[in-house]
């Protein structure tokens, strides 16, 4: 998980503010090199959003599963339909038996046998069911609708998690930059400060406070070096790489959109493109299908029949060709409410999907809600943390001009650029969670991407 860079920052003033009750000065820790260029000193590959998302569909095996249960369904829908059409057999037959047998034990049948070598065919249609098998194929349409949805919105979750990925390592990558100028920065005040020592100009502890921040300073970069790194390593998995790879974001040229300022016509979008709620809308209509199939089980059915074949080698009291056509009705009697508890228990499953539906759709409304806010805060941040930063740059340049003249002490002017880093830390963060709050509230919209 990202660290927030509040919290690098709390850590950053709990230092500085012990380092200076102590009086002393800390050695100063180089800073370690990036594991990039630590290993082969390879050039980073640029990576777009729009790369991201194409390589993470391609990869995530989240949208295979997601394909593969769409495609099992339209085979079920295929399954289905199959009991609308004909049934056609062929079948060859060669009996050898002795003479004047009988069958003498057994079911009640044709106890006559006769030497035979035979072919024919016979063709089975159904007639009708009154509805039946034309619910079930419904049903099993409906959740083939249902599944092409699921596999929708899993694609939706991965685009998602890929924006999320990317647009934290974009930031981390900028708090680098912010930590690095806070370096050399530092670096730049303790050299001055150490030559006006040597001077006799500044005291020794000035140099001391100097090098405790300078230290704090490199300490806060390594931290942020840690996240950028690790950042890097949770875009890799989410782009379905096994390692991390050595990407550098690029930074989109689009500018993110302002926020709308009602968010009911946002709810009333999300409610009809959302693909987790069209999904469960098609479990709905299957289930009523599949109900009205159940309930269709008392209903008689109407087969056909016909078969037709020849007995080339036959016994004389057999014809040489046989044929024949029937129609049979089966009525349901009883079956020891068997078809009664099928039927209750399609409607109870259908109540229930329709229940389901009603919470989901509760649950998108406040989402889509609860990000609007977010979109709103975010956005409102942003100037507040630009404004933060020009009054602590121009806070800093008088601290650093009286310090120079001597009207103040290092306390104040160290104090001066601790909030100059907070404010550029904050300004960052600002811009980054703003991106990322639009895209939350575009994926709890169902917006295709």
């Amino acid at each position: 998980m990202r660290k927030s860079p509040g919290v690098l920052l709390l850590c950053f003033v709990a230092g500085m503010s012990c380092s200076r009750a102590a009086g002393q000065g800390m050695p100063a820790t180089p800073a370690a090199a990036p594991a990039a260029q630590a290993a082969a000193g390879s050039k980073p590959k640029a990576l777009t959003i729009q790369e991201a998302e194409a390589i993470g569909i391609r990869n995530n095996p989240q949208i295979t599963i997601g394909r593969l249960r769409a495609l099992e369904a339209r085979e079920f829908v295929r399954e289905a339909r199959s009991s609308l059409m004909p049934t056609a057999t062929l079948g060859v037959t060669g009996v050898g038996s002795r003479a004047g047998s009988r069958i003498a034990a057994g079911y009640l049948n044709n106890p006559v046998i006769y030497p035979r070598a035979a072919a024919g065919a016979s063709v089975t249609q159904l007639i009708t069911d009154f509805g039946r098998t034309t619910n079930l194929l419904a049903s099993s349409e409906f959740q083939q609708k249902a599944e092409d949805a699921n596999a929708l919105a899993t694609q939706q979750q991965i685009v998602l998690a890929v924006d999320e990925a990317f647009y934290n390592t974009l930031e981390t990558k900028s708090l680098l930059q912010v930590a690095q100028e806070t370096v050399d920065a530092r670096q730049l005040l303790v050299d001055q400060v150490q030559a006006l020592t040597k001077a006799k100009l500044r005291s020794d502890l000035d140099l001391s406070f100097s090098n405790v921040d300078l230290s704090r300073a490199k300490l806060l970069q390594l931290q942020v070096r840690s996240n950028y790194q690790a950042s890097l390593a949770t875009l890799s998995a989410v782009l379905g790489y096994s390692e991390k790879q050595d990407f550098e974001p690029v930074e989109p040229e689009t500018q993110a959109p302002l926020p709308v300022d009602d968010p009911s016509p946002l709810i009333q979008q999300a409610l009809q493109q959302r693909p987790e709620v069209l999904s469960l809308r098609q479990q709905v209509l299957s289930a009523e299908k599949f109900a009205h199939a159940e309930h269709d089980l008392w209903r008689p059915s109407v087969n056909a029949a016909g078969v037709v074949g020849v007995a080339p080698v036959r016994d004389d009291h057999i014809d040489n060709w046989y044929g024949a056509a029937g129609v049979n009705i089966n009525i349901p009697v009883f079956n020891g409410f068997l078809f009664n508890a099928r039927s209750k228990s399609a409607d109870l499953q259908t109540e229930l999907q329709k229940k389901k539906l009603e919470d989901l759709q509760n649950n998108v409304a406040r989402d889509v809600r609860n990000s609007w806010l977010d979109t709103q805060t975010a956005y409102a941040r942003l100037s507040l943390t630009q404004e933060l930063r020009d009054q602590t740059t121009l806070a800093l340049d008088l601290a650093q001009a009286r310090y120079k003249l001597g009207l103040s002490s290092i306390v104040e002017f160290s104090q001066a650029e601790l909030q100059k880093t907070d404010a550029d830390l904050q300004d960052t963060d600002a811009k980054y969670q703003y991106r990322l709050a639009q895209i939350m509230l575009a994926y709890q919209m169902g917006e295709k991407r």
